[in-house]
């Protein structure tokens, strides 16, 4: 019988299911890997509203990892919404107990789409100090790589010097997201820790009102190094999944906040 690679994520409930635990789980079962998950907190929101947030004990998180790690052979990890500085020391106490030695992808979730705090702002320092070393790749968005380095990025060439910084300091892969920065192409750059350079580019869709790109897209990194890719083929395959899923929207019309709701498509057709 042929073994499938086994993927855990380590994130947010979200209800509407676009992003979190959620969207991980469809990327995953997508991208051909069996997804696990370690449930961070329950979040009930809907695309562009975040309405609450209840934190899970993180005890309770930290056996959802150990348990996940005994029973399965996990070959990547990713982490998404932590919300607290306990959580995440929880996770990297439980990753090394483990002996846990697979890919760690962490998206370090800290505002959502609408603009929501999705991170205790003294949870900063455990993600700096603790959980970046030890991964293979981080992936924030704009916003997220002004709050690490320190200014915010408005070109092309600060999207290389953060990403150059920020991998040095950590040393640790940075793929810095550059949403909707360059116009009609949405840009990203991975900067290894060696320090090389690698740009990612799309065509940017417009009129689209979705949320969880973040989300799908550091899963379908994950999903790609579990099954053994490098991190450069894995981060263009993750790519070519989330430009899928945006350009392929769904959408329901006569409700929400701008008149209709829109979701990111996760089984798309490939071309």
């Amino acid at each position: 019988m042929a073994m499938i690679p086994v993927v855990l994520t380590i994130a947010g409930s979200d209800n509407s299911a676009g992003a979190g635990v959620q969207a991980d789980l469809k990327t995953m079962s997508a991208l051909g890997v069996y997804g696990l998950t370690a449930v961070t907190c329950v979040v009930a929101e809907v695309p562009g509203r975040v309405s609450r947030i209840a934190p899970v004990d993180a005890e309770v998180v930290s056996e959802q990892i150990r348990l996940s790690l005994e029973a399965f052979p996990v070959a990547a990890i990713k982490t998404g919404m932590l919300h607290s500085g306990a959580v995440i020391e929880a996770v990297v106490d439980a990753l090394e107990q483990s002996g846990f030695e697979g890919a760690l992808v962490v998206d370090p979730v800290m505002v959502a789409t609408s603009g929501a705090r999705l991170l205790e702002a003294s949870a900063l320092g455990s993600y700096r100090e603790r959980l970046f070393p030890r991964a293979a790749l981080v992936t924030p968005n704009l916003d997220e790589v002004g709050v690490l380095w320190g200014r915010p990025v408005t070109s092309r060439e600060a999207m290389r010097e953060a990403g150059r910084e920020l991998a040095a300091r950590y040393g640790a892969a940075f793929l810095v997201k550059g949403g909707h920065l360059c116009g009609e192409v949405a840009a990203d750059l991975l900067v290894t820790s060696s320090g090389a350079e690698r740009w990612y580019e799309s065509p940017f869709v417009r009129g689209v009102s979705t949320h969880g790109t973040g989300c799908t897209y550091s899963a379908a990194v994950a999903s790609g190094l579990g099954k053994g890719l490098g991190l450069e083929e894995a981060v263009g395959e993750a790519k070519r999944f989330v430009s899928r899923a945006v350009a392929g929207f769904l959408r329901w019309p006569g409700k929400g906040k701008a008149g209709g709701t829109d979701a990111l498509h996760h089984f798309a057709v490939v071309d």
